[in-house]
């Protein structure tokens, strides 16, 4: 069979999927892990968001992050390490497992943590990556805490300096931060709040899920009618309103958050409609910044399947939620396919992070 016809199958088989983690299949896994494997180390092309303070700082990425020069920037590299060692962990009997390890172990060595370290802690380097990248690093962190794995626990205790210092750059920012950042892309708060919520948790850090929980409730509590109807914007890959809500089941008990909800999203129907939020439509999906509408239909679908996850089981809404996640969730897998590489080197760590269910309440 032709290449493009494996393709095809495969892309048709992962939008089929509605269900969580027991449909996440070996051949499913293959493609994304093959996504990842061929960028995590590939230099070009490459946007660095980078402060010069001075002509030593002129350096290829190799050389300023080891650990994370690949896949275009530096936060695609972190959550193509986590697709990895997600993969591997899931899939250990896998044929492409053994590749998979290797290429972590080239990556999270001390020499190439220690520099991430010394670059983290440059002069003008404060708000690097926050809050993105470094919730997705932190995420990284998680995902090996957990891993039962002799080699697993070595690159944990590797990646614990960049770790620390990752969880310490928050700890100092979040007090400072007098508003939450309400956008679609990078900057905003409510997704990467999520990431380091669940890490506090996996971590055994209280109180970062303390003060991570006390700001929450402090930046979203009393918000209602989110402006659902002004998303999305054109180049979003996160949903402001669902991320939030998707937040909020993190802090609230079911009962509670259910409230919450009713007030936050009113849009949300009773019956089993879906179109009161319709996938988004990438009309070029070669142009990096329109692409990331790929990105919101899969970020969508976890994250209506999170709201899902915190309401009470009698709610009428979930009918509601369950389909349109179902929608979304079918949109987003067929855009993963590699075609490009502006998509391809950061949708499947999103299309992983969904079909393996990871943001979800552990059982």
């Amino acid at each position: 069979m032709p290449a493009s016809s494996v393709l095809t199958l495969l892309v048709a088989s992962l939008a089929s999927q509605a269900a969580p983690a027991r449909d996440f299949t070996a051949e499913a896994a293959t493609r994304f892990a093959e996504l990842a494997l061929g960028c995590v180390h590939r230099e070009y092309p490459n946007k660095i968001a980078h402060v010069l303070s001075g002509d030593a700082d002129v350096r290829p990425p190799r050389e300023l992050t080891p650990a994370f020069y690949g896949c275009y920037d530096w936060h695609s590299a972190v959550h193509g390490h986590w697709l990895l060692v997600r993969l591997a962990r899931t899939h250990p009997e896998a044929p492409f497992t053994a590749r998979i390890r290797a290429a972590v172990a080239r990556s999270l060595t001390p020499a190439n943590i220690e520099a991430e370290v010394r670059y983290l802690s440059a002069p003008g380097r404060v708000s690097f990556e926050r809050p993105y990248g470094l919730a997705w690093l932190l995420q990284l962190a998680a995902e090996l805490r957990e891993w039962e794995d002799p080699q697993a626990r070595e690159w944990s205790a590797t990646l614990e300096p960049l770790e620390a210092q990752a969880a310490e750059r928050l700890r100092t920012w979040l007090p400072k931060l007098s508003r939450p950042i309400r956008e679609g892309e990078h900057d905003q708060t409510a997704f990467a709040f999520g990431l380091v919520l669940d890490w506090a948790r996996r971590a055994g850090d209280r109180p970062m899920e303390q003060l991570l929980t006390e700001r929450v409730e402090a930046f979203y509590g009393k918000d209602r009618r989110g402006p659902l109807a002004y998303e999305p914007s054109g180049q979003d890959f996160l949903s402001p309103c669902l991320a939030e809500a998707d937040l909020m089941r993190r802090v609230l008990p079911p009962a509670r958050f259910a409230t919450w909800l009713r007030g936050f999203l009113p849009e949300i129907p009773s019956s089993a409609s879906a179109s009161w939020l319709e996938p988004a439509v990438v009309t070029d999906p070669s142009d990096p910044k329109l692409a990331h509408l790929d990105g919101l239909n899969l970020s969508r679908a976890w994250m209506l399947e999170g709201i899902l996850s915190g309401l009470p089981p009698a709610d009428k809404r979930r009918r509601a939620l369950e389909e349109t996640a179902k929608r979304h969730r079918e949109a987003g897998l067929r855009a993963v396919t590699g075609a490009h590489y502006e998509g391809g080197h950061w949708l499947g760590s999103f299309a992983v992070y969904l079909v393996s269910s990871r943001g979800l309440p552990m059982p």
